[in-house]
């Protein structure tokens, strides 16, 4: 069976956000709670994230063209950056609308049945949030992570909300509400900061991480034997995809088919080890002092 893409993930989020929005709204309509505001707020946000998301991965998977010989793979970091943006916005609107029912605190009404409808939403959240981590991760695509982070977030704070409402009628402290708010506030913002974070390495072309770095220096130290060198190792990461150059300096003495052939090999074998990734190299003589001039990052940066 073929496997489904990211676009039809982020589609599937459009319709959850939609039918989460309504639920929450409607629990917030007949409670009056400013908790339960709170947590359709961020279901507004997931809505605009999965629009934004939807244009990102459409927009990746375009093929590599004259302006972009690379491919439009850091689109989908748009993505994750307006996400990030919105996300503080809505915790900001909740801060205040929690600061207001904090000075102002009003008895809450139809708990049961808000409490209810709110419960039906965290549980079309969680089943999306799970099957969007494993596509996220299948896909390598930031923006089925950011998404599929994001709605976790929401679940755990609709959790949050609902125990903490529980407690409002049993305690009959009014103001756990506006404070439910407050906390549910500052778990967003933590989300929106860290997904702004892993936004801005990506765009500022962070290396792989260390594992997958550690993959390729296993490959190449297998040619030591042939006395096969390398140098200039460079990685980075744009979305779903990884690119990788590097110098390999082989004995002067052999012929450009048999540096080809071995060029071709490396390549092949990272390839097969990470699958997603652009590999660059660069064929030079062992013996030659120039071909040792250039192992600093910096030698072309003037």
């Amino acid at each position: 069976m073929k496997s489904k893409s990211a676009r039809f993930y982020t589609i599937l989020s459009i319709g959850a956000a939609l039918l989460t929005i309504a639920l929450k709204a409607g629990a917030y309509f007949l409670t009056g709670s400013v908790g339960l505001l709170s947590d359709a707020a961020e279901s507004v946000v997931n809505l605009v994230a999965a629009v934004v998301a939807t244009w990102a991965v459409t927009y990746a998977a375009k093929p590599p063209d004259e302006e972009h010989s690379f491919g439009h793979y850091k689109a989908e970091y748009f993505s994750s950056g307006v996400e990030g943006a919105l996300i503080l916005v809505a915790a900001a609107s909740i801060a205040a609308a929690a600061w207001e029912r904090l000075l102002h605190p009003l008895p809450l009404e139809q708990l049961s049945i808000g409490l209810g409808l709110s419960l039906v939403a965290t549980a079309v959240n969680g089943a999306l949030a799970l099957a969007m981590l494993r596509a996220g991760k299948r896909l390598r695509s930031i923006t089925l992570r950011a998404d599929a982070h994001h709605l976790l977030t929401d679940v755990w704070t609709s959790v949050g909300v609902i125990v903490g409402l529980i407690l409002v009628p049993i305690t009959h402290w009014l103001i756990l509400d506006p404070i439910i708010a407050f906390i549910v506030a500052a778990n967003i913002v933590w989300t929106g900061v860290k997904l702004l974070r892993e936004t801005a390495l990506g765009l500022l072309d962070t290396a792989m991480p260390i594992p997958e770095r550690g993959v390729i220096t296993d490959i190449l130290t297998r040619y030591d034997s042939q006395g096969v060198q390398f140098h200039a190792l460079r990685t980075r990461v744009a979305g779903s995809r990884r690119f990788v150059s590097l110098h390999v300096l082989v004995p002067g003495a052999w012929t450009v088919k048999q540096g080809h052939d071995l060029c071709e090999e490396i390549e092949l074998a990272i390839v097969r080890a990470l699958p997603g990734t652009y590999i660059f190299t660069h064929l030079e003589p062992l013996e030659d002092p120039t071909s040792w001039e250039d192992r600093q990052l910096d030698r072309f940066i003037q």
